[in-house]
């Protein structure tokens, strides 16, 4: 049976991405901070949500920066929401933060004055939104383009390679869904909280062996 390790940093939605995973038969689900048992996982998922210096503090504080280096580079690896924020370069939140870098690129403000046809528009970016699929991926298996995903968040992704963008959503501005290379993918929305699309793309992550 293959294990998925959920990577608990005290920051997250854990039981709901541990039970979505359980849900689509992902087989043992660990929500672990436990290095050694994240290493020996088949599968390892980042959630986030929150402050994303509060995130990085703590990552870094556990050494997990240099893990998800690691266990990303040989395995399946989806970063979800703010664990997809920090696997960019910097983000502009709190004043500017170094985040891991495994993707280039920076986490950018949508800011206060977002608007779109005249209309003003909340921030946060809160609510259901489509992802137009930019790239095939493995990932994408059974989900219509344009399918639509729950999103919470007030900073977007600037990618650094756009050949990285698998998925591309609009609020305001277009911004970088998904991004992707080698074994490691990651979303700007919760798949958790997506439905039918959602889990789907978790159902695909599972038997993702980690090759694109």
């Amino acid at each position: 049976m293959q294990t998925v390790a959920v990577i608990d940093y005290g920051m997250g939605n854990l039981h709901s991405v541990a039970k979505a995973l359980e849900h689509v038969g992902a087989g043992r689900v660990l929500v672990t901070s436990d290095a050694k048992v994240i290493r020996e996982a088949d599968r390892v998922v980042f959630p986030g949500v929150g402050a994303i210096r509060d995130c990085m503090a703590e990552i870094k504080r556990l050494g997990f920066d240099e893990l998800v280096r690691e266990v990303s580079a040989d395995r399946p690896f989806l970063g979800i929401c703010v664990g997809m924020q920090a696997l960019l370069e910097r983000s502009e939140e709190n004043d500017g933060v170094d985040c891991i870098g495994l993707f280039p690129g920076q986490v950018r403000f949508f800011g206060k004055d977002l608007a779109e046809d005249g209309e003003r528009l909340k921030v946060p970016h809160m609510g259901w939104n489509q992802v137009s699929q930019a790239v095939k991926h493995p990932l994408w298996h059974d989900i219509p383009d344009d399918a639509r995903f729950y999103f919470v968040h007030s900073y977007y992704i600037e990618a650094g390679k756009p050949q990285q963008v698998v998925g591309r959503g609009h609020y305001g501005k277009d911004f970088a869904a998904a991004l992707a290379e080698g074994s490691r993918f990651a979303v700007q929305f919760h798949p958790e909280k997506s439905h039918t699309h959602g889990l789907q793309l978790l159902q695909n992550f599972i038997a993702w062996d980690g090759r694109w």
